[in-house]
């Protein structure tokens, strides 16, 4: 049998078939995927081949084989550095969810997230939410963010989940679309998720006032089938988000201001770091590209993972 993972809970998937039968399915002994060290072997979104075996009047599904990927979101995985997550797999777009405050959402994450799904071809569009709490000055820093992102190609929405602003032009880009939603947690994920589809009652949670990060209300990632033609992935909230998997001489070709400049730059092989008769360096001297971009690239390419959640854009 055949069918797509809708909800791994570590050991457990839970898998829809074609026919639309969910079944609980396993691993079958120490299956791995080859050439990915993953501490998910297999990831929500995975199309997977599984047999039913019944035990104590009980019938379940042991998977044996995955489908090849058409593309997925994988991170460094936080406790385990050289280790990945793949958060979900076989996505069209993804939305990534931007608050300035309450929680901040830094440019080096959104950057380094922007890294990833270009690098696997998955369009993202960043969604300004709680714009309705926000005040005048606040509103000047979305706008900030909206001129770098929207200048280099990424469409920007600003939206609230709380009040329903911009809710039906977000359905209408999910229509016929496997969507995946990221952000920090506290951003509002599950509120948005819960506004485009009340029937499905996320759980949500306050902010944690001691920190100002939110609190984790999705242990895992979950598909979810809509009634408007559309199908989620509502994800954890993220905390860091670490590149994975990618040659120093490529990173640069997944910012794609940078990419356009490449063949001006004196050498093919030019990582835009001390390099004479540099384009991109002459493109930030002239303030044609974001410094927060460049100081975001360098530091992926340094890996200084440690910068995920520092704020990198007050020195523009």
């Amino acid at each position: 049998m055949t069918g797509t993972v809708y909800k791994s809970t570590g050991s457990w998937y839970n898998v829809k078939t074609t026919d639309g039968v969910f079944y609980e399915c396993r691993i079958k002994g120490r299956f791995r995927l080859q050439g990915i060290k993953s501490t998910n072997p297999i990831a929500v979104g995975d199309k997977v081949e599984f047999e039913l075996e019944t035990k104590n009047n009980t019938e379940t599904g042991v998977i044996n084989r995955i489908e090849d990927r058409k593309n997925y979101i994988v991170r460094k995985s936080v406790n385990l550095s050289k280790q990945t997550h793949i958060i979900a797999s076989n996505i069209d777009q993804v939305f990534l969810l931007v608050t300035i405050d309450n929680p901040p959402t830094f440019t080096n994450f959104i950057d380094r997230f922007l890294v990833t799904s270009k690098a696997y071809a998955i369009n993202t569009v960043l969604l300004f939410n709680k714009i309705d709490t926000y005040n005048d000055e606040t509103i000047l820093e979305v706008k900030y963010l909206e001129s770098i992102y929207s200048k280099i190609g990424y469409e920007c929405i600003e939206i609230s989940a709380q009040t329903g602003y911009n809710i039906d032009k977000v359905k209408g880009m999910m229509l016929g679309k496997v969507s995946m939603f990221a952000g920090h947690s506290g951003v509002g994920k599950s509120t948005l998720v819960n506004a485009i589809e009340p029937t499905l009652d996320l759980k949500t949670k306050a902010i944690s006032t001691q920190h100002s990060q939110g609190q984790h209300t999705t242990t895992f990632a979950e598909m979810f089938d809509l009634s408007f033609d559309a199908v989620i992935i509502d994800t954890p909230g993220i905390k860091g988000f670490g590149v994975v998997d990618m040659e120093k001489e490529e990173i640069g070709d997944y910012f794609p201001e940078f990419f356009k400049l490449k063949q001006d730059c004196k050498f093919n092989n030019c990582l835009h770091l001390k390099e004479p008769k540099c384009a991109v360096k002459d493109a930030l001297e002239n303030n044609e590209i974001s410094y927060s971009r460049y100081k975001s690239y360098v530091q992926i390419l340094e890996g200084e993972d440690e910068h995920y959640r520092t704020d990198n854009w007050d020195n523009e």
